[in-house]
């Protein structure tokens, strides 16, 4: 049979290499459900394109366009982020795909965990800021999470067949982004446009800018926290400007496993979509001969002082990723939006931890205000 797939955020960056990776397996895929916040152009087109059961608009007042473009297809439409969590319950549903960003995804992410879903899990944001309680859900109900991630996704796949070995650390690789070999004055001054110039991956803007901060590395760290249930301590980083060797997982024998492929994003959405099988495609083959070299480096804490603060905020724990997430967040706009410059990121970000309240217990309200404070202090730093 096929697996009925659930793409929230379809019009995304990940949302719309997951329909190109369906498009490879027409024979194993169906698409079930797809949303969308605001693009309902865009969501229209897929709609009438893959003919899901269900679609859901974001935007309450974009339903009307998007309700009126699909009469005649057999698509039953809504609106609302609460109509993503109600749909979650589909038991027409197989694997989701979490492409959505931000907390919004966190409702629907324990809805379908309590329902016993699979998700491949493209979202950082929920996981770093109440990765223990999606933990919890996950292992109480019975719903399996594949990380998305092409960093996560080869630690996932190096510790396949691995039960009760102990792991000695993993590293998390980063490519450096297009700001690896330049000086401080060139980063302080850099446009936008600059910082979204990275030279493996095609990502969202969002994505992309932690990467040039390195703040998606530490972002990273903490959800490998989560995913893998490791002591902060176990985990580090390496830049690999190449982005071939996708992370490294150290065993107590000596022995070190790594994922290696070319930067594609299709290859760990489609190994989260089959897991545990592997299959054939027409994704762009490894060829190490072409490569050459394969070169690591330490990171630069001092110029990169995200990931430095991303590591605190996993040491400290409690709502501390929470905080460093919602401040990154507004920083990150700031700065796309021109007010800033991309060295105020870490700014905003540290005075944000030495301000906003420290939760050492939260619970999922405690993370919704602390989003809410942190991004209200943010805010007001900026101006």
């Amino acid at each position: 049979m096929k697996k009925r797939i659930a793409i929230l955020g379809s019009t995304g960056s990940i949302g719309s290499q997951t329909l190109r990776v369906i498009d490879e397996q027409p024979e194993l895929f169906t698409v079930e459900v797809l949303t969308a916040n605001s693009n309902a152009e865009l969501l229209i087109n897929q709609a009438i394109t893959y003919l899901p059961n269900v679609v859901v608009i974001g935007d309450k007042n974009k339903y009307t366009k998007v309700s009126d473009a699909l009469i005649g297809y057999d698509i039953k439409v809504y609106a609302g982020e609460d109509s993503i969590s109600q749909i979650m319950e589909m038991d027409t549903i197989d694997i989701v795909l979490i492409g959505i960003t931000g907390l919004t995804a966190l409702v629907p992410i324990l809805t379908a965990l309590k329902n016993k879903k699979r998700i491949a899990l493209a979202n950082k944001e929920c996981i770093v800021v109440a990765g223990e309680l999606i933990s919890k859900t996950a292992l109480e109900y019975g719903g399996q999470i594949i990380p998305v991630d092409s960093e996560h996704s080869a630690i996932f796949q190096c510790l396949m067949g691995e039960i009760n070995n102990p792991i000695e650390k993993i590293v998390l690789t980063a490519s450096g982004g297009p700001f690896l070999n330049k000086s401080q004055v060139y980063i302080k001054n850099a446009s936008p446009a600059q910082a979204l110039a990275h030279p493996n991956w095609n990502m969202g803007n969002k994505v992309t800018i932690d990467s040039a901060t390195l703040m998606n590395k530490g972002l990273e760290a903490i959800e490998a926290r989560w995913l893998f249930d490791l002591d902060y301590s176990k985990i580090d980083v390496l830049i690999h400007p190449q982005s071939i060797v996708h992370s490294l997982v150290y065993f107590s024998d000596g022995s070190v496993k790594t994922q290696l492929s070319v930067p594609d994003m299709r290859i760990p959405i489609q190994f989260a979509l089959t897991y545990p099988q592997r299959l054939a495609t027409s994704f762009q083959p490894l060829d190490l001969i072409q490569i050459g070299t394969l070169d690591f480096l330490q990171p630069d804490v001092k110029k990169f002082r995200n990931l430095a603060l991303a590591f605190k905020a996993l040491e400290i724990g409690g709502n501390m990723p929470c905080i460093i997430n919602a401040a990154n967040d507004i920083g990150v706009q700031a700065f796309l939006d021109g007010k800033i410059g991309i060295l105020h990121i870490s700014d905003i970000v540290e005075q944000s931890m030495n301000t906003i309240p420290r939760i050492e217990k939260p619970g999922l309200s405690d993370y919704f205000e602390t989003d809410i404070l942190t991004r209200k202090k943010a805010i007001e730093l900026i101006k």
